[in-house]
């Protein structure tokens, strides 16, 4: 009996797993396509291969909300920037590129949030262990 529907076991499925060793047909998978095993196994990690950070949403909604548009020179020096905190063993690095402040989760090449260096609040910025002038 299988609960339609529904991804749960029912009673008589998990007996059967765990007494005589059937395992489900099918399994799991992620939205992208990946199961848990190839996850695990690191077929793909969050991180981009290419080299490039990627925005958060908070980040992406940050840069519209304050009319920031980056050209290709400027998301350019902010990967060189995300990269030579990774160089240096930084995690959360400030790399400020022109008049622009971003914070960047360098372990994940992900940029957490973005804003123009006059709107921050007396130029203090927490929860970092490095900046990157670029």
């Amino acid at each position: 009996m299988k609960i339609q529907g529904n991804s749960f076991l029912s009673i008589e499925q998990l007996q059967d797993q765990y007494l005589h060793g059937n395992k489900p047909k099918g399994s799991a998978l992620t939205q992208e396509g990946l199961s848990f095993q190839d996850i695990l196994s690191g077929k793909k990690s969050s991180i981009q291969e290419n080299g490039e950070v990627r925005f958060s949403k908070h980040a992406a909604n940050r840069l519209a909300d304050r009319n920031i548009e980056l050209t290709k020179d400027q998301v350019n020096r902010l990967n060189l920037g995300a990269a030579k905190a990774s160089a240096k063993g930084i995690n959360e690095s400030l790399v400020l590129v022109d008049s622009l402040a971003f914070i960047v989760n360098v372990p994940n090449q992900t940029v957490i949030t973005a804003m123009n260096q006059t709107e921050t609040d007396e130029n203090v910025f927490t929860n970092i262990d490095g900046a990157v002038i670029i």
